[in-house]
């Protein structure tokens, strides 16, 4: 153990929350007897694709009945969500008729058979509208699937329509779309998330068992927190990009958006096929089956974490975090302890610096990528891109044209410089080029902490979703509301988030979700370890 890590989370929640609310933790460590009946106390299977696809295969139901339920949850609730911007019905339909004559015939169609997947609206579907929220897009029909779309189709799943976004993927609210703003199931006042607020809201209001997001700098993580589902960022390069509209090429990741740690490692299997992996650094590895290494609960031992070290990044707990954030982290790493698992609580010195770099390096890149949509490869001919592009798009790549004397004093104290100005002539060095290397010391960082440790454990936002338009004047606020999640983009490091609890705000009971960092292409270690987390802690997180 490092000297950094010698802190117990019971006296580390002390110093934080109060000793007084925390009094005797440190000694009413469960017994092995304790320990058992914690864990029968779990909850039994919680995949939802296992268990229609049994009900499929066994002839209980059929794809067109479990198609209908969802069609009729988006006619129901969508109006007042706003999930989807467009939808597939017609050729979802047909789909699921074709899948039903496949299993009357004795074959089987896949193991995503008969699932209805919502699709993040970057993510190109063949012929079906693909706007990433802009009104630049507004026309665009890709003319081919996304790798990870033709993968989900070869393995049965039915693609349902296609989910909002923040405009090519700038926001953390999904309120920057060019067509509509999402509100959060769970409280209508308040935002989904983003980029991916659609999709978490989709799968969160049952209008969908799976959906994809795409993950740049936090944007599966913290709308899965924001709205009590699970959401995992693969390891950069796991999967292929292709078909994904790019925002910051050298972060952008693909990864689903599930109800459970189970069925996000069944979609990340069927994903992760060879065959789908002509742009990906692991493209010549064999495919892993993450969902077999997942154990059942009755055969799960008494202490199914024994042998596993885990930290808190302490630097993710302190001021500016929400209280009750930080009370759902100290909880999670107690029931880790119950579980066997032993959690220490470590410093990562560089870990306030990722925040600044990555925007500094995210925005530079998306002012490369966004040069062309230009309305003559893209658009229409007799627009401008001033017009077509929202205002958060343009703050990112268009507010660099001000000299620097007449950028807001607070924006330069802060760090943020914005996309073109990072790369122009004079200031690349200053800027661009510093950022890259606090990347390569923050990867240094973390990727030693995880030499030592199975898993880093932190929040997946600083605090539970907020009310809608609380950010919209101010983008700083907006901005600093990453991070806890770019960091592991920084470092192309997987990570899944995962529910915590629930806290009261206000009237409302809103979810807290908790992050679990990996090794590098140790997916299959992640899951395996969220995946007990899930379901021994399923009684008390819902």
């Amino acid at each position: 153990m490092s000297s950094a890590a010698a802190v117990l989370p019971c006296q580390l929640s002390a110093q934080v929350l109060g000793r007084d609310r925390l009094r005797g933790v440190a000694k009413n460590r469960l017994k092995p007897r304790q320990v058992q009946r914690h864990v029968f106390r779990c909850f039994g299977g919680l995949s939802v694709i296992r268990k229609v696809g049994d009900r499929l295969r066994q002839g209980d139901t059929t794809a067109q009945e479990i198609l209908s339920m969802h069609l009729d949850k988006i006619l129901v609730t969508d109006q007042a969500i706003g999930s989807f911007v467009s939808h597939q019905i017609d050729a979802a339909l047909l789909e699921a008729k074709q899948i039903d004559e496949q299993l009357s015939a004795g074959l089987d169609p896949g193991p995503l058979a008969g699932i209805p997947f919502g699709i993040k609206d970057n993510i190109c579907v063949s012929n079906v509208p693909s706007t990433a929220g802009s009104r630049i897009l507004e026309t665009h029909y890709p003319p081919f699937d996304s790798h990870v779309v033709s993968a989900l189709k070869a393995s049965g799943a039915i693609i349902l329509g296609k989910t909002n976004l923040d405009e090519f993927g700038m926001g953390s609210t999904t309120e920057n779309s060019a067509f509509r703003v999402t509100r959060n199931p769970w409280d209508r006042r308040r935002v989904p998330g983003g980029s991916s607020g659609g999709s978490a809201a989709a799968v969160a209001q049952h209008q969908c068992i799976v959906a994809l997001g795409s993950d740049t700098g936090g944007s599966i993580r913290q709308p899965a927190s924001f709205c009590g589902v699970v959401g995992l960022k693969p390891t950069f390069g796991l999967l292929s990009r292709h078909g994904l509209m790019s925002y910051a090429s050298s972060f952008d990741c693909i990864g689903p958006v599930t109800s459970s740690v189970e069925d996000a490692a069944i979609v990340l299997s069927v994903m992760s096929t060879p065959a789908q992996q002509i742009d990906s650094t692991m493209q010549m590895a064999l495919s892993s089956l993450y969902h077999e290494h997942l154990p059942d609960i009755e055969r799960m031992r008494t202490w199914p974490l024994l042998g596993r070290r885990f930290a808190i990044v302490k630097e993710t707990i302190g001021p500016g975090v929400d209280i009750s954030v930080v009370d759902c982290i100290v909880t999670a790493a107690r029931d880790i302890e119950k579980l066997g698992g032993v959690v220490d609580v470590i410093s990562c010195p560089s870990f306030h610096l990722g925040l600044p770099a990555y925007y500094i390096l995210a925005v530079s890149e998306a002012s490369s990528n966004l040069a062309r949509y230009d309305n003559i490869r893209f658009g229409a001919a007799d627009s401008s891109r001033s017009e077509d592009f929202g205002d958060e798009v343009k703050r990112r790549i268009l507010m660099v044209l001000l000299p620097l004397q007449r950028w807001p004093s607070r924006l330069l104290n802060t760090g943020f410089l914005q996309g073109s100005y990072a790369l122009s002539a004079g200031h690349s060095d200053s800027y661009y080029k510093r950022a890259q290397e606090v990347r390569s010391m923050v990867e240094v960082d973390l990727t030693t902490k995880l030499k030592t440790y199975d898993a880093l454990l932190t929040p997946a936002a600083p605090t539970p979703a907020y009310r809608a338009n609380e950010k919209t004047e101010d983008p700083l606020a907006m901005f600093s509301g990453d991070m806890m999640t770019v960091n592991v983009n920084l470092c192309g490091l997987p990570a899944i988030v995962v529910r915590g609890g629930k806290v009261l705000v206000e009237d409302k009971l809103l979810p807290v979700g908790v992050q679990l960092i990996g090794r590098p292409f140790g997916e299959a270690t992640l899951l395996e370890i969220a995946h007990i987390f899930e379901l021994c802690t399923w009684n008390n997180t819902n």
